[in-house]
């Protein structure tokens, strides 16, 4: 790990300032889950996760389809005061592109966090609740089946999910344990498997952290039209994304940080936004691209590996037309909800 020094101003102890923080089993409960904009002009530090690495098996249940994907630099951050008390953590945005819906944004949103961070000790611990979102970008409005469905849905005056207010939501849970909307971002890379050479960093990173998050069910909205749509577009995010946030699918990253540095609050706070601009606009990442999703041997991930669990009675090699699968059931849905307007 690097030895870059840290910039002046830390003062620390907040992690010191409960026993119950501790490792090897630190309990937070006795801190607020806080909004994460809610205490931006608290902020003093921050590290920068330069290296954002995911992974998740494209097919569930068999650890050898398990693919490995860094995110764009940068994409993620850790927030927190002098003293060292969690006020904020920047979580990640990402597209994928599906041939019959085009791309589609998606957004882990951090709904709630707490923790400490002591740079002295190189440690850190948070507790999170997130949720996933997903919209389409303005290019995919512009495909012929988007705009027809968007029209129909407009017709009937129910939301389309043009924007992150408008988005399809995801649940997510602690790992094994879906009663637990909270779970850990903890010390260290992720025990759960061995990451390759080429998403470890350990050499240039000043620190690491993991996060193992189980994925739950889409958000119901109570309308059957909008809740099937949505099941719709969750299958083509998912092939296109190799089951991503296929239900649960755990997604973990294993979060590399670059040293300490201070806090521009206005520029932390106009982060996400300029993110979201960014890549609605198809600018793609303001900081550079990642990293194609990749299996253990670094041999590229294509969509229709992660189909063997989705296509029921459909052979692979019969599955190789992703946009005549989507299409058949874009009509089924179609004949399902809006026959008369087809």
């Amino acid at each position: 790990m690097s030895t870059t020094q840290i910039p002046p101003g830390w003062i620390g102890g907040f992690a010191q300032s409960n026993p119950a923080f501790a490792y090897p089993n630190p309990d937070l409960s006795s801190l607020p889950m806080l909004d994460n904009m809610d205490n931006i002009d608290k902020l003093q530090r921050q590290q920068g996760v330069k290296w954002p690495e995911f992974s998740w098996q494209t097919v569930l249940g068999n650890e050898a389809s398990r693919c490995f994907q860094m995110f764009s630099p940068y994409i993620s951050r850790l927030g927190y005061t002098n003293e060292g008390r969690v006020y904020s953590i920047i979580c990640p945005q990402q597209g994928a592109c599906s041939p019959t819906f085009g791309c589609m944004n998606v957004e882990v949103t951090v709904t709630g966090q707490r923790g400490w961070v002591d740079e002295t000790t190189k440690t850190f611990y948070a507790d999170m609740t997130v949720e996933g979102t997903i919209w389409f970008s303005p290019s995919s409005l512009q495909k012929e089946w988007v705009k027809k469905l968007w029209d129909l849905f407009n017709d009937l005056g129910l939301d389309f999910p043009t924007s992150k207010a408008k988005a399809i939501k995801v649940q997510t849970h602690k790992f094994q344990d879906p009663n637990q909307p909270i779970f850990p971002v903890s010390q260290g890379e992720t025990p759960r498997f061995k990451s390759p050479p080429f998403a470890r960093h350990e050499e240039e990173a000043w620190n690491v952290g993991h996060i193992d998050v189980e994925i739950g069910g889409i958000k119901k909205t109570g309308n059957k039209i909008v809740d099937d749509f949505n099941e719709m577009v969750m299958f083509a995010f998912n092939t296109a994304s190799g089951n991503m946030l296929k239900k649960g699918n755990t997604l973990t990253w294993n979060v590399w940080f670059t040293q300490p540095a201070l806090v521009d609050t206005e520029e932390w706070r106009t982060h996400a936004e300029r993110w979201r601009k960014s890549i609605q606009a198809d600018h793609g990442s303001p900081t550079g691209p990642g990293t194609k999703p990749r299996y253990f041997d670094g041999t590229p991930f294509k969509a229709v590996d992660a189909l063997g669990t989705e296509m029921e009675g459909v052979l692979k090699k019969e599955a190789q037309d992703l946009e005549k699968i989507e299409v058949g059931k874009i009509e089924n849905f179609l004949k399902e909800h809006f026959d008369d307007k087809k």
